[in-house]
């Protein structure tokens, strides 16, 4: 059995980019443990690490050399290995020869194809040391790094300059070198703290990041600094009286940014807080990668939280510091707030006329007029104000050429709400000015007022409708116009919002539109986009846990609106629990594949069905009109969850007909009046879905 040893590889770099730190680290870890396990080293106990200096894995155990491989190859068939005389031919002579051995040594196995030689023999195992730089670098050569730059005058590429590497195997170093830089057991700590610029020298690798830390001033695990980091704003974001904004991914960034995490509040002049909030944050989150603070009335407070990467002895002068350097990125947003306002929206229509949307599809301004048509459109059926919905269509893209959304491009949309309403616009025309992005991502709220709302849904009805009539749906792998997430927030908008709008008739309308107005073809676009919010709409409904064959059999009755395609699968979803579910989806089947193959469709309704002599034929009539008289009115309302139930009480009676009656009797008006039954009963729950598509 083989020596086991733990693994310690550390790469040494320049300032790597923080955002995709985590991202790095994930990535070199699972790369490299698979190489170990496919390689047959079997890692166990893979911890990585990561700083803005070094990316690095632990293993707790590996292999200090391959296990011995067993090999069998096949060779040529024997009658072409062996002349008439049974003497060995080249084909088996060169055969013999590529494994390393005699022919003698050569043994024969029968295949399907018939008696082969075949060589049997041992691979021995490399040693580990001899194998892992070269995993190392091809691990680093895989990371999702989309620029690589060369330094010096070598050949070698990464993501940044690597000035040293670890490897050690157990207490050994592991010879040899990575990416051009010769292997060793020094690592390097804080670059003004501790032995930073001497280096630490590691005895073996299970004592990395207590020796760094210790010494270096520096913590490896990535996880275990960023809850220092919140916790360190939190508790400074409290000194100040409030909590600190900043979301996840200011976390993760900021953690890439820092060694040895060292949280300090500090101030600004009160009067920038005249501006809207979310210019404030944007410009200390983004510029600064500082935390706001919110005080306990939720108004922001006038002062921040930054993370400094240096535990100074005087950090009264680092908050000065830092003061010094966020008063003009304020001032900045406080100009462009002043100056954006000189012009009121309204007036900056005539700009959008020189902001090409699409080379087919016109510039912003016609882009706007659309949405705001199909707003107005919109609104009589969700019981929004027409005119504020039409008049927030038309400016909803006015922001896009002010100096702060040009500066915060995450603002728009929020800032042109701020701008309607110092117009004074009306509250309903800024609220959905401000919020009809929304949804913008997984979880996002919806906007919170139906004009908003009603901008949202013809916003992403235009920019599907119009990019699949120029460009055509998106690859697999490019979606430039977001149009996967402009049909999810679309969805949400319908489904959510609680609108029974019918999705074609938006999409046509569009289509109408930008036919008309951009003399792009539209034909067969709308079917098109239905499909692929078709699609959406079954990934929406996975994710919420809903079985797909039930999504199937609600849409198999393709219902208009995505409102009313939820309810019906909401109400199945809870039928499908039922003891009838089966027995009923059974039934539906056996129906749809005896209507099939009678080449019959029926159309008589379940109150009009007649009924002959036999018991069981006059039970199901009976109990059918009965059964659809209860659940017709419920099918109306959209309630379908009621409709189910009444419709619930057929499985008997279906079933005694099943049993008792001879469907395809001789007698042909019998016949076809058993069929007509039949599709009646099909008929009452298609008006809810095809529960043929339930598992039996």
């Amino acid at each position: 059995m083989a020596e086991r040893r733990p693994l310690l590889i550390e790469i040494g770099t320049e300032e790597l980019p923080p955002k995709a730190l985590q991202r790095l680290m994930t990535a070199f870890r699972d790369d490299l443990a698979g190489a170990l396990e496919e390689q047959r080293l079997q890692p166990q106990g893979v911890q990585a690490f990561a700083t803005p200096r070094r990316l690095a894995v632990r293993i707790e155990a590996v292999d200090t050399r391959q296990a011995d491989e067993r090999i069998e190859r096949l060779g040529p068939r024997l009658d072409a290995a062996q002349d008439a005389d049974g003497n060995p031919t080249k084909a088996a002579e060169g055969f013999a020869r590529s494994c390393g051995v005699s022919v003698e040594d050569l043994e024969s196995v029968d295949t399907d194809k018939g008696p082969r030689l075949v060589w049997r023999g041992v691979q021995p195992g490399e040693a580990a040391e001899a194998i892992i730089p070269g995993l190392v670098e091809t691990a680093l050569g895989r990371l999702p790094i989309p620029k690589r730059m060369r330094w010096g005058s070598g050949e070698v590429e990464f993501v940044r300059p690597i000035h040293w590497t670890v490897a050690l195997l157990g207490e050994a170093v592991i010879p040899g070198s990575i990416l051009g830089i010769p292997t060793g057991r020094t690592t390097y700590g804080h670059r003004f703290h501790g032995r930073g610029r001497s280096g630490i020298d590691l005895p073996e690798p299970g004592v990395y990041e207590q020796l760094l830390e210790e010494e270096g001033r520096v913590v490896a695990d990535f996880a275990d600094r960023r809850r220092r980091v919140e916790a360190g704003v939190r508790q400074e974001a409290e000194r100040a009286g409030g909590t600190p904004v900043g979301d996840e991914a200011l976390l993760d960034e900021v953690t890439g940014l820092v060694e040895w995490p060292v949280a300090l509040s500090g101030d600004f002049d009160q009067r920038f807080l005249a501006m809207p909030e979310e210019a404030l944050i944007s410009s200390m989150q983004g510029h600064q990668r500082c935390f706001p603070v919110r005080g306990a009335e939720g108004r922001l407070l006038a002062s921040f939280i930054t993370v400094a990467n240096i535990d100074s002895r005087d950090p009264q002068q680092v908050r000065h510091g830092n003061e010094r350097v966020i008063r003009p990125r304020l001032a900045d947003a406080e100009f462009f707030w002043r100056q954006d306002r000189r012009l009121p929206l309204g007036e900056r229509l005539e700009q959008l006329q020189h902001v090409v949307f699409h080379r087919r599809l016109g510039d912003l301004r016609a882009r706007s007029e659309r949405i705001s048509r199909l707003a107005e459109r919109v609104t009589g059926q969700i019981g929004a104000d027409a005119d504020a919905a039409g008049r927030a269509g038309l400016l909803a893209k006015c922001d896009l050429v002010t100096e702060m959304v040009d500066e915060f491009p995450e603002l728009q949309g929020i800032m042109g709400g701020h701008y309607a309403r110092a117009d004074g616009e009306g509250e309903a025309v800024a609220a959905a000015i401000g919020a009809h992005y929304r949804p913008a991502f997984a979880g996002d709220a919806l906007p919170h007022t139906p004009e908003g709302q009603a901008v949202s849904i013809a916003d992403r009805i235009d920019t599907l409708v119009g990019i699949f009539a120029a460009d055509g749906p998106p690859s697999a792998d490019k979606d430039p116009f977001g149009l996967r997430r402009a049909a999810i927030g679309l969805l949400r908008c319908l489904i959510e919002g609680g609108h029974d709008l019918s999705l074609r008739e938006l999409l046509d309308t569009a289509a109408g539109m930008i036919a008309d107005e951009c003399g792009v073809a539209t034909d067969g676009i709308a079917e098109q986009v239905a499909g692929f919010c078709h699609e959406r709409l079954r990934g929406y409904y996975a994710e919420r846990g809903y079985a797909a064959e039930v999504f199937e059999a609600v849409a198999a009755v393709e219902p208009a609106s995505p409102l009313d395609f939820h309810r019906r699968l909401a109400a199945c979803s809870a039928f499908r629990e039922r003891a009838e579910a089966q027995t009923l989806g059974e039934a539906n089947k056996r129906i749809g594949n005896i209507l099939r193959r009678a080449g019959l469709d029926p159309q008589t309704r379940p109150e009009a069905v007649a009924a002959g002599d036999e018991p069981a034929e006059q039970a199901l009539a009976e109990a059918l009109r009965g059964a659809w008289a209860e659940a017709h009115p419920c099918i109306e309302a959209a309630d379908y969850g009621a409709a189910l139930t009444a419709l619930a009480g057929l499985h008997e009676p279906v079933d005694r007909f099943f049993t008792d009656v001879m469907v395809m009797a001789d007698d042909e008006a019998v016949r076809q009046r058993r069929l007509e039954l039949l599709g009646a009963v099909r008929h009452a729950f298609r008006a809810v879905a095809d529960l043929s598509h339930l598992p039996g």
